[in-house]
């Protein structure tokens, strides 16, 4: 399919509004019958994916899941993990934010798996992924409540009940309304945080109530690092290190969230690649640092590092706070805790409701579940996605029913970690392609850096995740089969969606000379010269 391609007279690496026009025969009938073209409109704004991409990710694993990892890992082995981990969520998000830059289509995710890899790996990651977000509206939902319970004994069906009729009615309004309300919950979210970083200086420096200096005294007592389960020496360091590094992987999912964006986005071209960039600044800010801070400010024995009561009392900030004498805050910390949940728990939706659009364009699921109102909203595919949220009350029970939610919340945990090596090797097969089919990638609009070798370390480093995941029931007496089902059924529920396609519809693995590089990319023709979807103010339908 012929592409004619206006050239810019500037460097390949300004290309950041570069124009594709399409040839006669390349009509907007053409490219929507392709599949990844839903109707959804572009309504958000840059400024608006910017702040999701700068503060998705940013919840209760900063505020208080931080606090196992430290405890597991000791200071310098839960530094080093967030370092590591937050490596390899540059090299996946690089990845993907030039092909979402290229094909800003909807759902993206399982689309490229479709068309870069094999339809049946498109159809296994939109199952997997989507189960992985959708399941997660119920977790953030019954998290809201533990946290709600540091202030009151309200009953946790009260909160729950309200989370989800928020996230619901958010969800059914235009995508600009949800990207108002995700920039607010980021604005809280930053400013909790820069406010315990100032905090925490106040505290290490001995200018708090207590006038205790602390400093680095818990790098040399208990040490840098920690023993891990007993075992003594360089290998319990290393497996507290582990620890440390599972627990920063899951963290960090949901932050390439952003890039599912691109298909509602305004300027897909400058808003994708500028989150992509935000990730270096928001893994240095908010992880390298929290966790410098965190090692500075409370000692890693402190049994509230441990206790799962899923609210600030096991938040290592609160705990520092508390043990400097400081009054008040804890309440806010908690509420900025709450608004995180919430807040994720309104993304999780938004994110399962565009991979069922991407599933119905891609012919995996009914096209009516991917209709839209006039607003450009998917409501049947909103719908069904907040449906998993009332899983939250399963949680309020006792016996089979908790013990239910339980493993639901388990069978998705690794599903992030393997989506993450699955668009990497997206990306490989797509910079494969381009290569075969002598196609530069000085002609696209936004190139990452440093490509195919970050492509392939995020492949390895995900997959490697996802295999040490489940690492802790493999040491001596630690073996349970319960939990070995729930660190690795998600591998199993990966592939075997993989294998029922392949068998049903005897798809092929895409060959490198026959994979398509030209349909999906985001015409701009008529726009005018200069930045031409600033200037294009109705929302713009992508079918």
């Amino acid at each position: 399919m012929a592409l004619t391609k206006q050239h810019h007279a500037k460097s390949a690496d300004l290309q950041d509004d570069h124009d594709w026009q399409p040839s006669p025969e390349y009509s907007t009938e053409a490219l929507s019958s392709g599949g990844g073209h839903g109707h959804t409109q572009r309504r958000l704004k840059n400024y608006q994916l910017t702040w999701i991409g700068f503060c998705s990710g940013i919840g209760t694993g900063l505020f208080v899941g931080t606090g196992s990892a430290y405890a597991n890992a000791g200071p310098a082995g839960m530094l080093l993990a967030y370092i590591v981990v937050g490596i390899v969520l540059w090299c996946v998000m690089q990845s993907i934010a030039e092909l979402a830059t290229l094909y800003p289509t909807a759902g993206t995710f399982p689309h490229w798996a479709t068309r870069f890899i094999d339809p049946a790996v498109g159809f296994s990651l939109a199952i997997s992924y989507g189960y992985c977000y959708t399941i997660a509206i119920a977790s953030e939902c019954s998290a809201a409540a533990v946290i709600v319970s540091y202030w009151t004994d309200l009953t946790p069906a009260v909160t729950i009940t309200v989370g989800l009729a928020a996230i619901l009615a958010i969800n059914l309004m235009s995508v600009n309304f949800y990207g108002h309300s995700e920039v607010a919950a980021g604005m809280v979210k930053v400013a909790c945080f820069l406010g315990l970083v100032i905090v925490s200086i106040v505290i290490t420096s001995g200018c708090g109530p207590d006038h205790k200096r602390t400093g680095f005294q818990y790098w040399r007592n208990p040490g840098a690092w920690t023993e891990y389960n007993g075992v003594k020496g360089s290998t319990g360091a290393f497996l507290g290190f582990l620890s440390a590094f599972v627990n920063a992987s899951f963290s960090f999912i949901g932050i390439e969230t952003v890039v599912i964006g691109a298909a509602e986005s305004i300027d897909p071209h400058k808003a994708i690649p500028t989150a992509a960039k935000n990730v270096t600044y928001r893994i240095g800010l908010f992880y390298i640092l929290g966790a410098l801070l965190i090692s500075l400010i409370v000692d890693p024995r402190t049994p509230d590092l441990v206790s799962g009561a899923g609210n600030a009392n096991s938040s290592p900030w609160v705990i520092a706070i508390a043990n400097a004498g400081i009054s008040g805050l804890p309440s806010l910390v908690n509420a900025c805790i709450l608004i995180s949940a919430w807040s994720a728990g309104n993304s999780y939706c938004w994110v399962g409701s565009r991979i069922i659009v991407a599933m119905t364009t891609d012919g995996q699921l009914p096209k009516v579940l991917g209709k839209t109102n006039k607003k450009g909203v998917p409501y049947y595919a909103v719908l069904i996605s907040w449906l998993f949220g009332p899983l939250a009350y399963l949680s309020l029970g006792s016996g089979g029913a908790s013990q239910a939610f339980t493993w639901l919340l388990n069978l998705s945990t690794v599903a992030g970690l393997i989506a993450w090596a699955t668009l990497c090797a997206c990306y490989i097969r797509f910079h494969r392609a381009m290569k075969v089919q002598n196609v530069s990638r000085n002609d696209i609009p936004w190139k990452s850096a440093f490509q195919p070798y970050t492509a392939w370390a995020g492949f390895v480093g995900a997959s490697i995740i996802t295999l040490v995941a489940g690492f802790k029931v493999f040491l001596a007496g630690n073996w349970s089969t319960s939990d070995f089902i729930a660190s690795y059924i998600g591998i199993v529920i990966f592939v075997v969606p993989i294998v029922a396609w392949k068998v049903v519809h005897k798809t092929k693995f895409a060959r490198a000379y026959t994979i398509d590089l030209w349909s999906g990319r985001l015409g701009t023709e008529g726009m005018g010269a200069g930045s031409p979807y600033q200037r294009h103010h109705s929302p713009v339908s992508i079918g």
